[in-house]
């Protein structure tokens, strides 16, 4: 099982370990609920050094890059990045990803965890593409909070605005982060040397930041209604299904287009619903949900909000229902009711 570089400063400051994906990485520190009230309150810091990520070159990046994903990189100039999903040809999630856009003919795409070799060997396979593997030389560090902006311009001078990327020099080394983050929050995600790393973690930690779990981590993504792949979306499900047609381009051609064309025309027979719980119990994935319209179907994820106090969750409905509309969700064969939610759940 890998390990990040840090393992041992996770150690020294009370973490516990959960494998995720390969990896053996925190799943929390004190408390579960302590961190994710931190990171809505005022910042923490994950180490995501598991997720994946490779550099991007080569006279045919470009091309691959509109032809293999389904927004289209042209809607973003140097310095910003996109959310964006590599599907195959019925329309199905093989992943969601985010590209960070350097310059041209240079970009980092940012794959999930579980999907990194795959994508990887898929833009290796396109024409005229180099493909630079960043995973094994770096730490990744997200840096999430209302305070975040604050405590990353005091520690290195600068802070990313919202799905922008920048490069700086910090501690003798080079930083790479974005504005970017799975919490709802604002904050950013910082790649950098295993070395700087640590010592970037043992600054932040030192100036107050709380550090955080991949407990708080899925208990945060969740509230903001943002979907984990595996979970709430895979190669089953289609991006208009899911409610992330927002990151879908039909002005260019790539791969599970025409699907999606047939899908968005015939219109979607299921969708991705948020839901919240009006009496006790926690929904987990794979309870049965019905709604009071006739819908029927299962949950993907779902936990107790924190911010809320209630089970809240996301399910795919068959016929997909509105929201204001009736629910039951069966835990421990138990009908507990709820209702249908416009996500997120929680804002900031």
């Amino acid at each position: 099982m890998k390990r990040s570089p840090l393992h041992g400063l996770h150690e020294s400051l009370g973490a516990r370990f959960v494998e995720f994906g390969g990896w053996e990485m925190p799943v929390q520190y004190e408390s579960v609920l302590g961190e994710h009230r931190a990171v809505r309150s005022s910042v923490g810091v994950f180490d995501v050094t598991h997720l994946g990520r490779f550099q991007l070159t080569g006279s045919g990046s470009h091309a691959a890059l509109r032809r293999l994903l389904c927004n289209d990189i042209d809607r973003i100039e140097p310095g910003r990045c996109q959310y964006t999903m590599i599907l195959n040809p019925s329309g199905g999630i093989i992943d969601d990803l985010i590209v960070w856009h350097w310059e041209k003919a240079r970009y980092w795409v940012m794959p999930n965890a579980a999907n990194h070799d795959r994508v990887m060997t898929m833009f290796s396979e396109e024409a005229g593409c180099q493909v630079d593997d960043l995973q094994a030389g770096t730490v990744f560090l997200a840096v999430q909070g209302p305070r975040s902006g604050e405590m990353l311009t005091k520690v290195l001078g600068d802070a990313p605005k919202r799905f922008r990327n920048v490069e700086l020099g910090w501690g003798g080394g080079a930083i790479a982060m974005a504005g970017t983050g799975y919490t709802g929050e604002p904050g950013a995600e910082v790649c950098v040397e295993p070395e700087i790393g640590l010592a970037l973690m043992e600054t932040l930690v030192g100036e107050g930041v709380t550090p955080c779990g991949l407990g708080s981590r899925d208990t945060l993504r969740l509230e903001a209604g943002l979907p984990l792949w595996g979970e709430d979306i895979d190669e089953t499900t289609t991006p208009l299904e899911a409610g992330l047609e927002f990151a879908v381009s039909f002005d260019h051609g790539f791969v599970g287009k025409a699907s999606l064309e047939t899908q968005r025309d015939r219109g979607v027979e299921r969708k991705l619903i948020g839901f919240v719980l009006e009496g006790r119990g926690i929904p987990r994935h794979g309870h049965e949900v019905k709604s009071s319209g006739g819908g029927v179907g299962v949950v993907t994820s779902g936990n107790l909000s924190p911010v809320l106090g209630t089970g809240i969750g996301l399910a795919y409905l068959t016929p997909h229902a509105v929201p204001g509309e009736g629910i039951e969700v069966t835990i421990r064969n138990r009908p507990v009711p709820g209702r249908v939610v416009k996500l997120p759940f929680h804002t900031s």
